[in-house]
């Protein structure tokens, strides 16, 4: 994982106080972000402190051999070794980009400390960039946190659930006339260790048997158990002990089998959904889950971490707008 060197480093003993909620995080107020970053020289320091610690090293080469030019032109540092000028841009989602790196951070806040996430038209106000940028960034922010790593133990939720818009209330000529339910609606499977609560989410084309034993053996270590709905293709798991509560007749906890909390998870997906974005084009639609998989399982992290972490993603990511909106089936959020 991108991020996993700093979350050891920088993992805090739970407050035994009686605060609200997740109190023991380290927050940032719009009054200490603009008294932090005042300026894009404030939030050029601050993303080089993220990237190279106290000393600058060449993207290109490796080589700590750096010189700073005071004039800072036509980049802030220039390599000894390969002959190459360089700044806290180069070689990441931000190169080449005209947003000011002050707009950056402060995007970077907006993203990680709005929980049901922050649509495009709202980041477009807020840092006066056009509705596209804000989209685009939006998108490398996503990007950056990658996809997570590592196999899920213990006790584990495992549930499915539906992405899209009702085919009742389509255009008609969008609706597909195949039925209702989960009809032209994309599929996310998801699960959810209990123990640590960490979460593992992803787009599959289908609930077929062999789709959802394939997800549960790549992300679940054997052994575990495994906790599902009453539907079908759950039965006959290998290589996990498996225990299930019986959704069609209303049961929804079975001794301490049940999915409660991945489906908790849905919740706060499809807030996000309906509520923020309102439309999520299915080419996107698995960096959107992505997203709020590494949201949830980073929530611990102070907000300036959260910050960092992003940031450091976006290191050796490019990627292209036209890629972005090439294909797409529905306008950008």
């Amino acid at each position: 994982m991108i991020y996993k060197d700093i979350l050891m480093s920088n993992r805090k003993e739970t407050n035994s106080g009686k605060g609200p909620g997740k109190a023991y995080r380290k927050g940032v107020s719009l009054i200490e972000l603009f008294e932090r970053f005042p300026d894009n020289e404030a939030a050029e320091k601050w993303l080089e402190g993220w990237r190279w610690g106290d000393e600058p090293t060449c993207p290109r080469c490796g080589s700590t051999e750096v010189s700073i030019r005071k004039s800072r032109k036509p980049m802030p540092f220039h390599c000894r070794n390969c002959r190459k000028y360089f700044s806290v841009r180069t070689d990441t989602a931000m190169a080449c980009s005209q947003i000011p790196l002050q707009k950056w951070v402060i995007g970077l806040f907006l993203y990680v400390s709005n929980l049901k996430a922050i649509s495009s038209m709202r980041l477009h106000r807020d840092l006066k960039i056009k509705q596209s940028s804000a989209w685009y960034m939006l998108q490398r922010f996503r990007e950056a946190f990658g996809e997570e790593k590592g196999l899920l133990s213990g006790v584990v939720e495992v549930d499915e659930t539906y992405v899209g818009g009702k085919e009742g209330l389509k255009r008609k000529s969008k609706k597909l006339n195949a039925g209702r339910g989960g009809v032209g609606k994309s599929i996310v499977i998801g699960a959810k260790e209990r123990g640590s609560n960490k979460v593992r989410a992803k787009v599959i084309p289908n609930v077929k048997r062999d789709t959802l034993h394939q997800f549960i053996n790549e992300n679940i270590e054997p052994g575990a158990v495994v906790n599902t709905d009453d539907l079908m293709s759950y039965k006959k798991l290998q290589r996990h002990e498996h225990e299930f509560v019986k959704h069609s007749v209303g049961e929804y906890v079975s001794h301490q089998a049940h999915i409660n909390g991945i489906e908790s998870f849905w919740s706060l997906l499809k807030r996000a959904h309906k509520g923020t974005y309102h439309k999520i084009s299915k080419k996107h639609l698995n960096r959107y889950v992505n997203e709020f998989v590494v949201r949830h399982n980073v929530r611990e992290e102070d907000t300036l971490v959260q910050m960092g972490l992003v940031f450091r993603g976006l290191i050796g990511r490019r990627i292209k707008y036209k890629d972005l909106v090439s294909g797409m089936d529905g306008r950008a959020n």
